[in-house]
């Protein structure tokens, strides 16, 4: 598979310009409203330190998620002070050697874990809106090869077909000004492993396609907030183990199906290389393009040996078919129900040398 200088290991920082507003508790209006004392956190909440420590644990790039919201005052009108943030962060990156994938985490009208009435791809003025901001950024940084552009998160709501036609009438846009601008373009269903099979694949070498891994997700999100299933059944659960009952029940409590895992006994690497068949099956099918695994993770309040176990097995696999990858995340906000941070709110040091070790790729 081809490879991209400065995309092979990564960290996304999550929680800085993303997943704002999201929660049940905001009414509709409010969550797309952004306040004085947010803007007082996009000023303050990552310094150059942040993009030092980073460079120094071995990471060639960084995810930056952002949100729609973040970027617009209103429809088709940019936040002037957050581009300048972007700027200063892209700067600090070159500084360190790091390369920058700018993600639109949430677009308006596609939210992952907060379903809209009106969807992105719904609405013909979403998807002008949409395709504008990325023209923006294009404009906004068109001398800065180094930033490779993620066009959405996780699609929601919408079939592939609906998703292709988006990100195709987006890349085009690009296009016309840029040639060489590195995109990534996942799948639709969150950017799930399955999703790879229906994405429009480009004759182009400058695009490179994505996925996700959370499987098992009762494990990943293990006693969340922000899901109704991981949060009612609230329970621990190891990784791995013999225990393959505990993993059925949850969805037996959950879902009333009496029908998950019997085909298997236990959940480890087995379970997971059977998930990720299908980035392998992409990466056979398509020698010639780039395949990248641009987020993946464990929730904080999980148990940190096994955090360890999950993440070196997934990353065991993603080497085996020299696939690179982007861990998920480094620093999430204490209000932020999906904690996934890698590092310690004061100290803002990796968990465990271990972690660090395995995120690196230093695999036994």
């Amino acid at each position: 598979m081809r490879k991209i200088k400065g995309l092979e290991k990564g960290m996304g920082i999550g929680g800085w310009l993303t997943n704002y507003k999201r929660f049940n508790v905001l009414k509709p209006e409010k969550r797309m409203q952004i306040t004085i004392g947010d803007m007082e956190h996009f000023e303050s909440y990552i310094t150059e330190k942040d993009v030092e420590y980073i460079a120094s644990l071995g990471m060639d790039h960084i995810r930056l998620g952002f949100d729609q919201i973040v970027l617009e005052e209103s429809s088709y009108v940019y936040r002037r002070e957050i581009f300048d943030i972007l700027h200063r962060f892209a700067d600090w990156c070159g500084k360190y050697n790091l390369r920058v994938v700018f993600n639109m985490h949430k677009a308006v009208g596609n939210y992952c874990d907060i379903l809209e009435e009106s969807g992105l791809m719904q609405s013909e003025e979403l998807q002008d809106r949409f395709v504008a901001l990325w023209i923006k950024l294009e404009e906004e940084f068109s001398d800065n090869r180094d930033i490779i552009f993620e066009l959405l998160n996780e699609v929601v709501n919408a079939t592939a077909e609906e998703w292709n036609y988006l990100a195709e009438k987006t890349i085009k846009a690009i296009r016309e000004r840029s040639s060489e601008r590195l995109i990534i373009v996942g799948g639709a269903e969150w950017n799930n492993p399955p999703g790879l099979k229906d994405i429009k694949v480009y004759d182009d070498e400058n695009i490179i396609y994505t996925f996700h891994c959370y499987a098992p997700y009762e494990f990943t999100h293990q006693q969340g907030v922000l899901q109704e299933g991981p949060l009612y059944y609230n329970r621990k659960m190891p990784y791995p183990t013999d225990d393959i009952d505990r993993y059925r029940e949850y969805h037996s409590v959950v879902a009333n199906d009496k029908n998950a895992y019997r085909d298997i006994d236990k959940m480890d690497i087995g379970f997971l290389r059977k998930y990720l068949e299908p980035a392998k099956e992409f990466v056979e099918k398509y020698p010639d393009k780039i395949l990248w695994c641009g987020e993946f993770g464990t929730i904080r309040h999980c148990d940190i040996k096994w955090r360890e176990n999950w993440m070196r097995d997934v990353i065991t696999i993603l080497k085996e078919s020299d696939i690179p990858y982007c861990v998920w995340n480094y620093l999430s906000t204490p209000n932020d129900g999906n904690r996934f941070s890698l590092v310690d709110d004061d100290s803002r040091r990796i968990l465990s040398e271990e972690l660090a070790r395995i995120i690196r790729g230093e695999i036994s």
